[in-house]
């Protein structure tokens, strides 16, 4: 019985905290202000790019036309736009991915200011590592179903090789952005990049993260 009583414990201690461990994927919704989220995510994706050896670099003041400078120990300094959400949308999440104004209208941005885009989704705690050949100037919303398995974008879901690969300079392919093309199998890629170490850092920084506005 007292063999019993301990395993049931241990039971009911591994559930409270697989729980607990849900709910913190939440709490980044509590940042209520659009600019205090949108730098909150900023810097959860500067920790996430270097647990997986990356370098990063901000522009000055916030006034380049990205937000995160990205790049390896050789290659180019690939620069990206952060964006996020917590607004849901039918069965999914939108975010808009607008430049910078112009006159009237707010239009997408130019090519040869933007490299990727990493596009967060805040209650799924769920990452999009993106191109800017797949964006484009045009496309300025985009619907993300991130648990649906027929999601139109899942091939870029924590496609975070795109960037390893872009930033070693793996040919032109990769400096062309061209690398997630239609039968590229993001699984299968990330396969042969992802470590032990790099998988366990990733996972600590997610946590602690989640974690930072937990009362």
């Amino acid at each position: 019985m007292g063999r019993d009583f301990i395993w049931g414990n241990i039971y009911l201690g591994l559930k409270g905290l697989r729980l607990k461990m849900k709910n913190r994927k939440n709490v980044g919704c509590l940042i209520k202000g659009k600019k205090e989220r949108g730098a909150w995510a900023e810097l959860y994706f500067m920790v996430l790019a270097m647990s997986q050896g990356l370098r990063v670099s901000s522009p000055y003041g916030g006034f380049g036309p990205y937000d995160v400078g990205v790049e390896g120990s050789t290659g180019p300094i690939l620069r990206l736009q952060v964006k996020c959400t917590v607004f849901r949308c039918g069965k999914g999440y939108s975010i808009n991915c607008f430049g910078p104004k112009q006159g009237p209208k707010r239009c997408g941005y130019a090519p040869g200011t933007v490299d990727f885009f990493a596009l967060y989704i805040v209650p799924t705690d769920d990452w999009y590592i993106m191109p800017y050949a797949v964006m484009g100037r045009d496309n300025r919303t985009l619907h993300f179903t991130p648990d649906s398995e027929r999601q139109k974008y899942g091939r870029y879901q924590e496609a975070w090789h795109l960037l390893l690969d872009a930033t070693k300079g793996r040919g032109k392919k990769a400096l062309d952005l061209r690398a997630c093309s239609d039968d590229l199998d993001a699984a299968e890629a990330g396969g042969e990049w992802v470590s032990t170490q790099a998988a366990r850092g990733t996972a600590r920084v997610r946590r602690m993260f989640r974690g930072l506005f937990q009362e």
